[in-house]
């Protein structure tokens, strides 16, 4: 399923309600996303990482993350593998706005960090998927990752696995025109 390149004007149609299609069937339905809707006018980067990556990006991973809460950017991300886990931990240490993606249907409880952010307006969790798709598939996940793909306004692999659903997904949003950028290695 390919992407198609991210509306102009988001802000405006958010507020219309009119994006039209798959955004607005997802994030105009109140059961579809808990928290402040507000943190999609924000300049956002999808932080996405392949479940195995090497020993190197994982420290630099976290460098990343402590980056981007000094500079108060919202990170959107489904914060599922390990190392987006421990960058959702370095995230939530700061005050910027977060969005979690989920490959499931939203939440019923939240873990206790996540209930503070969202207490303190600064969180957003949205999933394309209703509260009855219960696990995140293969498939739920790349729906996830496409969603996460059309809201941020860049995004930044940390690392792709060869031949992996991130490299695939990569090759699907080249054509959008988004800045994709990721570490130097070596």
């Amino acid at each position: 399923m390919p992407l198609t390149p991210l509306k102009r004007g988001i802000k405006k149609s958010l507020q219309r309600g009119d994006l039209g299609g798959y955004m607005e069937s997802k994030l105009t339905d109140h059961s579809n996303y808990i928290g402040n809707k507000q943190i999609l006018e924000q300049y956002k980067i999808a932080f996405l990482c392949s479940r195995k990556c090497p020993a190197e990006i994982i420290l630099k991973s976290y460098d990343w993350a402590i980056e981007q809460r000094e500079k108060g950017i919202c990170v959107v991300s489904g914060f599922h593998s390990k190392i987006e886990n421990d960058v959702l931990h370095y995230l939530l240490k700061g005050n910027q706005p977060i969005i979690l993606a989920l490959a499931r249907g939203l939440k019923k409880r939240l873990e206790p960090a996540l209930q503070e952010a969202l207490n303190k307006n600064r969180l957003l969790l949205i999933s394309p998927f209703g509260e009855h798709v219960k696990r995140a598939t293969i498939e739920t996940a790349n729906q996830r990752n496409r969603l996460m793909a059309e809201l941020a306004d860049e995004i930044f692999v940390a690392y792709a696995a060869k031949g992996g659903n991130i490299e695939r997904l990569l090759a699907d949003i080249s054509v959008t025109g988004k800045e994709i950028s990721s570490f130097k290695i070596g």
